[in-house]
């Protein structure tokens, strides 16, 4: 298996993957507009980096991140938006693959730590989380708004 940072080449799959993604949550798998993907992965100024899992020509597994500050004093973390592996290569070391890469960039970055959420009504993503030896943070409630 191969980690490397997706390019615009891989915009289709990646569209198809957020549309993986989506089902996965319950909603319609209808793939992503790949102009979206372009402008926020590849456009003037990228809102994200991708990071593909492949194993031979297939793409088995997505991390999505960005660079947050400040975290610590004038530190920078990473946060990690979206790790998916697709099911048919679960339970295959993907998602430790790509969390060792996420990792990777990270420290490269000179970030002082990798931040993320998980869905409460995730167990498999849990149990995962936790054997990587991730405490769950109890200092903050996540807030959203929507329709802006």
């Amino acid at each position: 298996m191969q980690i490397e940072q997706a390019t615009e080449q891989d915009v289709d799959v990646i569209s198809v993957i957020l549309g993986e993604i989506e089902a996965y949550y319950g909603g319609q798998p209808i793939p992503a507009d790949g102009e979206q993907i372009r402008a926020a992965l590849f456009g003037a100024q990228p809102a994200a980096t991708v990071l593909l899992a492949r194993a031979g020509d297939e793409v088995v597994g997505m991390a999505s991140f960005s660079f947050l500050w400040p975290a610590a004093g004038a530190d920078r973390s990473l946060y990690l938006k979206e790790l998916y592996v697709r099911e048919a290569a679960r339970r295959q070391g993907v998602a430790g693959a790509l969390i060792a890469a996420v990792r990777d960039a990270a420290a490269k970055a000179g970030c002082s730590r990798v931040e993320w959420t998980a869905d409460t009504d995730n167990p498999a993503a849990l149990s995962f989380y936790q054997a990587l030896g991730a405490e769950p943070h109890r200092g903050k409630i996540f807030y959203r708004t929507q329709g802006l």
